[in-house]
């Protein structure tokens, strides 16, 4: 039976054009922020220079990448933060399901999975040791529903403000306060919402972390792990 609304041909479209080997490879080294030529992205991907550009038309295409010229050359970049942060579910479900990360490989770089960020939160194994360390001095609460939705506890509300964040202001922001969002690097949560980015916000006015340019990675500085380690308990 046909339904009167069918949806499922562009979703189909866009699960093909990432589904394809090759074309995963590309999409997953670009996941780091970085432009790459198609001759960069041939060698990645493990074909020829023409495929390559074949797989590259194809994803742009379907809006997944797009080009960016520089004099002779031409750069390819995902299309946005919402192309990388659908591969990032993509793996979370790849790892929920027990399929092989062998056939659907990420391809970040170890900064990468050091430390980035996740829309506007940190990600990464800081990210998640993070999450861990906030969890474990009581400073949130709830995360047990489907929603994974936490609020903060009295101490939590101590601390957070302590750091120079607005919470009331901070809870305005946007429907969801704080929530555990899945970590594809690390299979561990970490911390998101307005407050996990507040927190981000704080790392990086206070430079405790330093973004990484044209990445999401993030580096941690001297100043952030001495803080870090006296502020939470967290060891680099």
């Amino acid at each position: 039976m046909k339904l009167e609304h069918d949806e499922s041909g562009p979703a189909s479209q866009i699960a093909a054009a990432i589904g394809e080997p090759a074309r995963a490879r590309i999409l997953y080294c670009l996941a780091d922020g970085c432009a790459r030529t198609s001759t960069e992205l041939a060698i990645i991907a493990g074909v020829m220079p023409s495929t390559a550009s074949i797989h590259l038309k194809i994803l742009k295409a379907r809006r997944l990448v797009k080009m960016i010229p520089q004099g002779k050359n031409r750069y390819y970049s995902l299309a946005g933060e919402h192309v990388a942060a659908a591969l990032e579910a993509l793996s979370v479900l790849v790892g929920l399901a027990g399929g092989s990360r062998v056939a659907f490989p990420p391809q970040a770089p170890p900064e990468l999975r050091l430390a980035r960020a996740c829309y506007d939160h940190i990600a990464g194994r800081l990210g998640v040791s993070l999450h861990d360390r906030f969890k474990a001095l009581g400073w949130l609460s709830g995360g047990m529903t489907p929603a994974k939705l936490y609020d903060l506890t009295p101490d939590g509300t101590t601390a957070f403000r302590s750091l120079g964040i607005d919470i009331e202001n901070t809870r305005n922001l946007r429907c969801r306060f704080a929530y555990a969002c899945m970590d594809w690097s690390e299979g561990k949560p970490h911390l998101a919402g307005s407050i996990g980015a507040a927190v981000l916000n704080v790392a990086l006015r206070r430079r405790w972390v330093v973004r990484e340019l044209d990445s999401r990675a993030l580096t941690i500085t001297r100043t952030g792990e001495r803080e870090m380690l006296s502020r939470f308990g967290l060891r680099g």
